[in-house]
């Protein structure tokens, strides 16, 4: 069976980091989460103290960018990969709410995007990947063999941001912050640039709104094994 580039991209809290990890576990292929990258890019900015009253110090951040390090090492516990920022493992950290309500504008910046889309480029070489963000089949990876567009309704996606903030112990945070702050990443996604949100034109679309895990997984692999098998 030929290895090949899958590329899921998608809105906020839709559950593609789950279920692109999920695939690659079950097909054997490496899973690459391009949004912890630009996540880990925006935890660094929040460390150096580059955010001054709610606005990003973009030259400074160019003149630091040489000195970020993104790892990806294999978690045996867990079995999924976490992120590591300058030889530190910070794949807890850069969930924090401080650092989603940040992300999109770090993400928007272009150079910051060029660095990124040439470090997933070069994971991506050996092909047998699956990777996940928001252009990763309109940029990063134009020719990848399949191309999954995810979508759900904002209001489910907050919930299930708001249920995964409750299991990791965050109590303070509101529903209603949460549906907040998912509206303004999806407007400065798909508004931005460089790089905007957008289906591919040869992407699949999968609306997983009323969706089981277990129906995603199907789904996926359905489609998975029509296009390495044809």
């Amino acid at each position: 069976m030929k290895r090949i580039v899958i590329a899921i991209d998608g809105f906020s809290s839709n559950g593609k980091s789950t279920m692109a990890k999920s695939l690659a576990k079950q097909i054997g292929y490496i899973y690459i989460d391009s949004g912890a990258m630009y996540r880990a890019v925006t935890l660094f900015c929040i460390q150096q103290d580059l955010f001054e009253d709610g606005k990003l110090n973009e030259g400074k951040l160019h003149d630091e960018i040489k000195n970020i390090r993104i790892e990806f090492q294999l978690n045996k516990d867990t079995g999924a990969p976490d992120t590591y920022l300058n030889g530190e493992n910070v794949e807890s950290a850069i969930r924090s709410m401080d650092v989603s309500s940040k992300v999109s504008i770090v993400s928007a910046i272009p150079f910051v995007r060029h660095a990124m889309v040439a470090l997933q480029q070069q994971l991506g070489k050996a092909k047998g990947i699956v990777m996940d963000g928001r252009d990763i089949g309109t940029v990063v990876f134009p020719d990848a063999e399949m191309k999954v567009f995810v979508t759900a309704d904002a209001t489910i996606r907050a919930q299930r941001r708001f249920d995964e903030l409750r299991s990791k112990g965050n109590t303070e945070t509101t529903f209603d912050e949460v549906l907040e702050n998912l509206k303004s990443r999806d407007h400065m996604d798909q508004t931005r640039a460089e790089s905007p949100l957008v289906k591919a034109d040869d992407a699949i679309l999968l609306d997983n709104s009323y969706m089981t895990i277990d129906e995603q997984m199907q789904w996926l692999l359905e489609k998975f094994k029509q296009i390495t098998t044809n």
